[in-house]
């Protein structure tokens, strides 16, 4: 069965602006490119408490149109989602659904297209943070 998140994959028609745009808002360069790091059709970074991975991929291979926000959403828990909602903006992503609580858990969640076309989520969650501290000990 699923065991857990491995990798989410963007496509791109711009994979040198998107090699920018990430690996500004990460903080780092992306770890792996294929086929060469000056001339990738595929770029991949690891980040966060467990090295997630995101891949940002030539949009010449994608199995779908290319450009327009669809399908599921990945959401990346954050310590600050107002900061990190506000940051990704500045950087010229485009809101696709504002902070919205989800209940009266702490859950919180919104999400941004970013100049690629690609929907990114952010959320608070209090289960990451329950389940992360619980490994830490």
């Amino acid at each position: 069965m699923l065991r857990g998140f491995a990798t989410v994959s963007f496509y791109v028609t711009d994979l040198a602006a998107a090699r920018a745009w990430y690996s500004e808002l990460l903080g780092i360069e992306p770890y792996f490119a294929v086929p060469t790091p000056d001339n990738p059709s595929y770029l991949e970074y690891r980040f966060g408490d467990f090295q997630c991975e995101l891949g940002l991929i030539d949009a010449k291979y994608a199995p779908h149109q290319v450009g327009t926000p669809a399908g599921a959403i990945v959401y990346w828990h954050v310590n600050d989602l107002e900061t990190t909602f506000e940051r990704l903006q500045k950087l010229g992503a485009t809101v696709n659904e504002p902070i919205t609580a989800r209940g009266d858990t702490g859950f919180r969640t919104a999400s941004v297209v970013d100049p690629f076309g690609n929907v990114l989520g952010v959320m608070y969650n209090p289960h990451y943070v329950e389940i992360f501290e619980s490994l830490r000990k």
